[in-house]
């Protein structure tokens, strides 16, 4: 049976066309009846749309009942106009629900820089908060209405048990170009009903998301407007999980994570042009922390992007890339594979150059799914990451973008 966020407890949502967007849905709403623990993490641009704004003051209390996002403009470089348009948004939905506004979590993706639609975002809210549905359809709908240049709805549920009781958690997630986050134009909104206390879920959403949407890279551009929300309720009815030295504590961080790094991959594998997706692997390094500097110098790399794209084993540009990460690198204690899914071979062995077939490396590079895996032999923690090739349809996409 197919599951999502309408599958966990308390939770009701409705996407609808408000008219900012040509013929598509472009208005998501997701409520939960009752007030929620929340946490968000936020772009680290310092050019940072209204909504954004207004949810970091907001979520200075770690609770929100409610997260609204409309598509089709970010509201970003907007001025006064912006800013009253994004705070229009927020009394409109307080007051159509009855709650404070101090618990809305407010979100907006599109063309930065163009005027806020206030009145039909506005007048959208109000028509629709009066439709939200805990049927399927109605989490479909938002799913599909948080997207711009997505190719396709990115969903995901899991279901665990835990203290004697069933756990839900859905999400959904918005991202194909302009993704580099640092908390592109991506966002991800996360509902579950597990019981965990506001300050904690704060902790376990910020380790996550380092490690799942942190992770990733398509062009290299972190957005005015990336934003992950999570709302938990608690209506699961499970013991309050309160300490990190809980069992539950780590039952949740694991779930958060595989729902997050599912999203982000998800992303990914939607890149805007991108004909491969490509899974990073630092290994034996000091640090999980040093292994994920890499993975984000490598992945990020436009000639090793090219590289891929244009099935070139010139694993040199890896190793520049890596030599550019800003922390201490030694190439000739390295180990270095390039493959696809299931055959990895070996191009670099302690520094020195393997032999290697060619003619087979280009045949595994012609894969939608390849794998670098560098081992830099200092210690025994690892990282992953994940990124996209840069294609000429990348480039002729984002010159006529806007218009």
């Amino acid at each position: 049976m197919i599951k999502n966020i309408t599958n966990v407890r308390g939770i009701k949502c409705w996407g609808a066309h408000t008219g900012v967007k040509s013929m598509k849905r472009d208005l998501a709403i997701i409520y939960s009846e009752v007030p929620a623990a929340a946490a968000v993490t936020l772009t680290q641009n310092k050019v940072r749309a209204e909504p954004i704004k207004i949810t970091e003051k907001n979520l200075a209390n770690n609770r929100a009942q409610v997260i609204i996002c409309n598509a089709g403009n970010a509201n970003a470089c907007t001025g006064d106009q912006g800013r009253e348009g994004a705070e229009a948004m927020v009394r409109a939905t307080a007051e159509a629900l009855g709650i404070s506004e101090e618990d809305v979590i407010v979100a907006s993706t599109g063309i930065i820089g163009v005027e806020f639609p206030t009145e039909d975002v506005v007048e959208g809210l109000k028509v629709n908060i009066p439709k939200l549905s805990g049927e399927l359809k109605a989490g479909s709908f938002v799913a599909n209405a948080i997207l711009t240049t997505d190719t396709f709805a990115k969903e995901g549920f899991i279901d665990f048990e835990y203290d004697g009781v069933k756990i839900n958690m859905g999400g959904v997630a918005k991202g194909s170009g302009m993704i580099h986050p640092n908390m592109a134009t991506m966002l991800a909104f996360v509902v579950t009903d597990f019981n965990i206390d506001e300050k904690l879920l704060k902790e376990a959403v910020s380790y996550c998301v380092d490690r799942s949407f942190n992770m990733i890279t398509v062009d290299g551009d972190t957005s005015t407007n990336d934003m992950v929300a999570v709302m938990a309720n608690g209506l699961a009815g499970n013991r309050k999980v309160s300490s990190k030295d809980d069992p539950g504590y780590e039952v949740f961080l694991e779930k958060l994570l595989g729902i997050l790094t599912h999203l982000a991959k998800l992303i990914v594998s939607d890149g805007e042009g991108a004909s491969k997706f490509i899974e990073y692997r630092v290994t034996k390094a000091r640090t999980e922390a040093i292994a994920r500097i890499f993975i984000r110098a490598i992945s990020d790399s436009t000639l090793v992007k090219t590289a891929m794209f244009g099935r070139d084993p010139n694993w040199g540009r890896i190793i520049a890339a890596a030599g550019n990460a800003g922390v201490s690198f030694n190439y000739k204690k390295v180990n270095l594979f390039i493959g696809d899914q299931n055959h990895l071979v070996q191009v670099l062995d302690k520094g020195n150059p393997v032999n290697f077939e060619k003619s087979y490396m280009k045949k595994l590079l012609r894969e939608s799914h390849i794998r670098v895996q560098l081992e830099l032999n200092t210690g025994e923690e690892e990282g992953i990451g994940w990124g996209s090739d840069l294609t000429t349809d990348y480039v002729m996409f984002n010159s006529v973008y806007s218009t």
